[in-house]
């Protein structure tokens, strides 16, 4: 075995070594996305239930206390008009807040397709330079 042959050996199994490691780092991210996503949408869920407990909770508790106190509940018409009013504007000020957000997450998906595609683009840029390079300089020292 000469020397360019074992400099050739050894690069391939450090660059094995390299991408056998990458692999293994890579599935176990991938792996995890799955529970990481699961336990995201689940705190939500609580969240939400929690949110829904309290203001329930809370209602109850006042009308009670309105009942047993003698307190009347009745508001005008047009003071009830205005809370539907503000809570119709509030679900659709959230709705537009999620549209945005989710464009946003839709918009850096595709930023980072991008970025992988210009990554191999790139890869292949540089090797295509560096194949032009060898046969260059290999065209040289054979003379």
């Amino acid at each position: 075995m000469n020397k360019n042959e074992t400099i050739q050996n050894d690069s391939e199994n450090i660059f094995l070594a390299y991408q056998e490691n990458v692999d293994i780092l890579i599935n176990g991210i991938r792996r995890s996305v799955p529970h990481y996503h699961q336990s995201i949408t689940n705190v939500q869920q609580e969240y939400l239930q929690a949110y829904e407990n309290l203001f329930g909770t809370s209602i109850a508790l006042q009308k009670e206390f309105a009942k047993k106190s003698g307190i009347s509940a009745r508001i005008p018409n047009v003071t009830l008009k205005i809370i539907h009013d503000a809570t119709e504007k509030f679900v659709k000020a959230s709705s537009i807040q999620s549209q945005m957000t989710l464009a946003t997450i839709d918009a850096t998906q595709q930023n980072i397709k991008t970025f992988s595609d210009n990554t191999e683009y790139f890869a292949e840029l540089n090797k295509n330079i560096f194949q032009s390079w060898i046969s260059m300089f290999m065209t040289k020292s054979n003379k």
